[in-house]
């Protein structure tokens, strides 16, 4: 469809048929609601009508198109069939009789969504011409979005096993910092289970502190970052979204790995046999 604004016509107004626009193609064309516009199914504008824009709406926000610009608008069905009526025939002289009673597609809803390869096979079975295909979790259409979700998989793999080594070592530098303070610890009398336990405790809280300020900071930002990015690609999209699963999730992983890094640590301190000499 191509739109244009229409010229003065002695078209009486009431006769218009009204149409909804994408709020993107609204703030393009500078339209306001009630303005007459001529839409074309041709480039070179032969066979337009005249609608009224009657209302804005907001397309559905859809990540295979993100970027796309969103010029559309809506119809009645009567009056689109009325303008499309006849397809490239009617553009060359010649006109089809059946256009306005043919479809596309179609889309079939069954009870049980697992007899929907059952019902493709008897209908392709049956009806030579057309194809039919379950539409379900495994559709073509989201293959994009699996292959990010394993991107993005791999990429926290990565992430969390390259911070934990840097952990390890921060750790090992921290306590080798306090070798003092441990063996003193040894020296009146202190023993190893003891200050291990110590240093798991703190671990623990570490651990938890470093993950709640980093789940509050990724949810202090999330907003900007959507807004961000919904700015830049004029959609109401969703990209980030910090949810209690997601809170947990993180904590499960990160009370984990710094209790274990600090354990670790400490246990390489105690085992030196310098403090192993301290009992004495």
């Amino acid at each position: 469809m191509h739109a244009r604004p229409a010229v003065g016509s002695a078209e009486d107004d009431t006769a218009i048929p009204s149409i909804a626009v994408s709020r993107q193609l609204l703030e393009a064309a500078r339209l306001s609601v009630g303005d007459v516009i001529s839409l074309a199914p041709e480039a070179s504008g032969s066979q337009s009508r005249r609608f009224r824009v009657a209302g804005v709406y907001e397309p559905m926000p859809d990540p295979l198109r993100l970027g796309a610009t969103r010029h559309e608008v809506r119809l009645h069905l009567p009056d689109l069939i009325e303008m499309t009526a006849g397809g490239p025939e009617a553009a060359s002289g010649g006109t089809d009789p059946q256009h306005a009673e043919t479809v596309d597609a179609i889309n079939i809803r069954v009870p049980d969504a697992t007899a929907g390869q059952a019902l493709a096979n008897v209908l392709n079975a049956t009806l030579p011409g057309v194809a039919v295909r379950p539409v379900g979790a495994d559709d073509q259409r989201a293959a994009p979005f699996i292959v990010l979700e394993r991107f993005h998989v791999a990429i926290a793999i990565v992430t969390v096993v390259a911070s934990s080594i840097f952990l390890l070592a921060l750790m090992l530098m921290l306590v080798d910092e306090r070798r003092d303070v441990v063996g003193i610890l040894r020296l009146i009398g202190y023993r190893r289970r003891r200050i291990l336990l110590y240093v798991l405790a703190e671990g623990v809280v570490l651990a938890v502190a470093g993950a709640g300020i980093g789940i509050l900071l990724a949810a202090l930002l999330q907003g900007g970052i959507n807004r961000f990015f919904q700015w830049r690609y004029d959609t109401l999209l969703v990209f980030v979204r910090v949810t209690p699963a997601i809170a947990l999730r993180s904590i499960a992983i990160a009370v984990p790995f710094g209790v274990t890094a600090a354990m670790a640590s400490s246990w390489s301190l105690l085992k030196r046999q310098g403090l192993l000499g301290a009992r004495r």
